[in-house]
């Protein structure tokens, strides 16, 4: 049978080809997608991923070939990403600790969230967080989506993130010890050098954040403990990793490689890759 993949986008911006490079490597293998955001809006791309005029100030060229853009453009023409899954349908939130009724309100929680995750873990056989700077703003802190994550872990299957979506694996942890679940795994992500000093940008917004409101390199660096690594491969064209069941990509152009590294995860086996 096909695999299915479940893919999550931010609703305040994605990097085009963050989504395109995996899509286009799923679409390959013949893989069924969906795609969800945090409250059931139409994700679209950020500007500057459809702008091949556009320098990436780090890298001090264009990320975006023009061929890149138009395949941006036409996926975000299509109705592919029309009616995406809503997460805040999908999964309940956990009650604050203040409520007068806390422990029963948990007890409910408890068996609304396995209700809840265990048919999305049993019909997708791997997860898909893509980057861009949105997912700063509603995926990474997001707990419903910890919670997914968090039973696809326990499941033992491919969850897959890239740039700044790499985030949502170092705050998904268990609620009782609060330790990440990629302790004591290798992943790559943002590192500090590609880190803009000003221009960070979300769609929905009026103003520019300047610099990342986080360093990810030193987030990842924290989640992963001193047994694990982050590999930034700062100088090295591409950065993808595979510890299972994490596979992680840096930036923009190791998208078409990490949608690669998990066909390979969940076709051939693969299990380590990168480090």
């Amino acid at each position: 049978m096909s695999k299915r993949i479940l893919v999550f986008l931010s609703e305040h911006g994605y990097w085009g080809e963050e989504l395109v490079g995996p899509l286009e490597a799923f679409d390959g293998a013949g893989y069924q997608i969906d795609f969800a955001t945090p409250t059931g809006q139409r994700p679209a791309p950020l500007p500057p991923s459809v702008d091949p005029s556009f320098v990436d100030p780090p890298l001090g060229r264009s990320v975006t070939t023009p061929e890149m853009a138009a395949k941006v453009k036409t996926l975000d023409q299509s109705t592919r990403l029309d009616n995406p899954t809503s997460l805040r349908d999908l999964v309940p939130d956990r009650p604050f600790l203040s409520s007068p009724n806390y422990l029963r309100e948990l007890e409910a929680h408890n068996r609304e969230l396995e209700a809840a995750v265990r048919p999305i873990v049993g019909r997708y056989d791997a997860i898909l967080l893509v980057g861009g700077s949105g997912p700063i703003v509603d995926m990474a802190n997001n707990a419903r989506l910890h919670s997914v994550i968090l039973a696809f872990a326990a499941a033992g299957k491919p969850i897959a993130a890239e740039c700044y979506g790499v985030a949502c694996l170092a705050f998904a942890r268990d609620w009782d010890s609060r330790l990440s679940i990629i302790l004591g795994k290798h992943v790559t992500g943002h590192p500090k050098e590609y880190d803009y000093k000003d221009g960070t940008g979300f769609l929905g917004t009026d103003f520019n954040m300047g610099p990342p409101p986080y360093p990810l390199e030193y987030i990842l660096r924290d989640a992963v403990g001193p047994l694990g690594q982050f590999h930034g491969n700062v100088g090295k064209e591409l950065s993808a990793v595979v510890d299972y069941p994490f596979i992680t990509g840096r930036s923009t152009p190791d998208s078409r490689l990490t949608g690669d590294l998990v066909v390979a995860v969940l076709d051939e086996g693969l299990r380590r890759y990168g480090w």
